[in-house]
């Protein structure tokens, strides 16, 4: 049995700079791996796919789950488990951490292989600091830097390709993106309940940060240990201190 860590990636900041003729947006964004992470137990002599969720059953099983992609992508067959600590549908990368961390222990693929998963996947796969542009597939490593961070965790998430339709719509209209995140204000108008939070979070702490297409936010910093859950506007939020991590090896 071998254990592997998928660490979940954060989005420092994201601007979307251009939009392909294929439809495909052109980003240019900061990305981090964090010590929150899903746990892979990985048997070579097996062949099945097994998943431990605390948070609810909306994993993709079968063909269309990502860790199943990545092996079969390498081409390798194995007995996986995944433990899953990264929250589904908060744009910490759950689903494209798993994958990095197959490919990683199949020894890895090229980034523009890694982007046939998801356009996560090439930095999962590199874990640490970098600048990612393209589509995603390109990679510039940056020096590690520790940061504290504190997540702050709804209970909803936000659907990602919706989060782009409504973009496009934006700018359709004649809006302009602003701000270190340029999906913060399609992600409010495609999951109303994240605007009121977000709105809601920065009266109450500042300076509050949106990661990605959402739905989990960030403020730099630790928090309280003793205050792990908070009474938001539309729901409970649960409260996860972390730290930034350094690439694999």
């Amino acid at each position: 049995m071998i254990g592997l860590r998928a660490a979940a990636k954060l989005t420092w900041y994201l601007e979307i700079i251009g939009r392909r003729d294929d439809g495909y947006h052109q980003l240019r964004s900061e990305m981090v791996t964090l010590d929150l992470c899903d746990t892979l137990v990985v048997d070579e002599t097996a062949d099945y796919l097994r998943f431990f969720n605390p948070f609810s059953s909306e994993v993709p099983d079968g063909k269309t789950n990502l860790v199943a992609r990545a092996l079969q992508l390498v081409g390798r067959r194995a007995g996986i488990t995944v433990e899953k600590s990264i929250p589904i549908g908060g744009g910490l990368g759950g689903g494209s951490a798993d994958a990095g961390a197959v490919l990683r222990w199949a020894g890895g693929v090229s980034p523009q292989e890694a982007l046939s998963l998801g356009g996560d996947v090439p930095f999962c796969q590199l874990g640490g600091r970098a600048l990612v542009e393209g589509v995603g597939e390109q990679l510039t490593p940056l020096d590690f830097e520790a940061r504290t961070l504190t997540l702050i965790l709804p209970d909803f998430g936000v659907n990602t390709a919706d989060c782009y339709r409504a973009y496009d719509e934006l700018r359709g209209r004649g809006w302009k993106p602003e701000g270190r995140n340029h999906l913060e204000a399609a992600a409010k108008l495609v999951e109303p309940r994240l605007a009121s939070t977000i709105d809601w979070l920065r009266a109450e702490l500042g300076e509050v940060h949106l990661a990605g297409s959402g739905s989990t936010m960030f403020v730099e910093g630790a928090h309280d240990p003793s205050h792990q859950e908070m009474a938001g506007p539309e729901g409970p939020l649960r409260i996860l201190q972390t730290i930034t991590t350094p690439a694999p090896g």
